[in-house]
């Protein structure tokens, strides 16, 4: 990992532009998208997000509703990252997302902009609010591929 991505002012500034200016914010109307509902008993997180996901491909990911900034953001960047990835490629990076959150080894290459949340482990209380998104998209890869064999 760059040092640059070390540094917490660069990973707060990452986390607070995402907040302030989500990727991907908006739902969507057509009836090609799926869409899980999650919310959270501990905070205000309450959100639902969308997935176009064709051939085994996410072409569109979207959200909307409200969350605190680590959840929109994070939600933000999980959008961004995993659109117009394979379901295979997107599970690799999910996968790597949550060993970093885990506190584990993870290849940091693939996270990109997500490593901004490598020290949400250390805080019990926040884990919930960086995965939220990162959940609501397994569960619609995993209702695509019941839908499409």
């Amino acid at each position: 990992m760059n040092d640059m991505m070390k540094d917490p002012m660069i990973l707060r500034s990452i986390i607070m532009d995402h907040y302030k200016y989500p990727k991907n914010h908006k739902l969507n109307d057509s009836n090609e998208y799926i869409e899980k509902h999650m919310a959270s008993e501990s905070c205000i997180d309450d959100i639902r997000v969308q997935a176009l996901i064709k051939n085994a491909i996410l072409e569109d990911i979207c959200f909307d509703g409200e969350a605190c900034t680590i959840a929109t953001s994070s939600t933000s960047i999980m959008s961004d990252l995993l659109k117009g990835k394979t379901i295979t490629d997107a599970r690799q990076i999910i996968s790597e997302y949550r060993k970093m959150i885990d506190q584990k080894e993870y290849d940091e290459e693939l996270l990109e902009e997500a490593v901004a949340f490598q020290n949400v482990g250390n805080q019990a209380n926040r884990i919930h609010c960086a995965t939220i998104g990162w959940d609501a998209i397994e569960s619609l890869m995993e209702e695509s591929e019941k839908q499409n064999g």
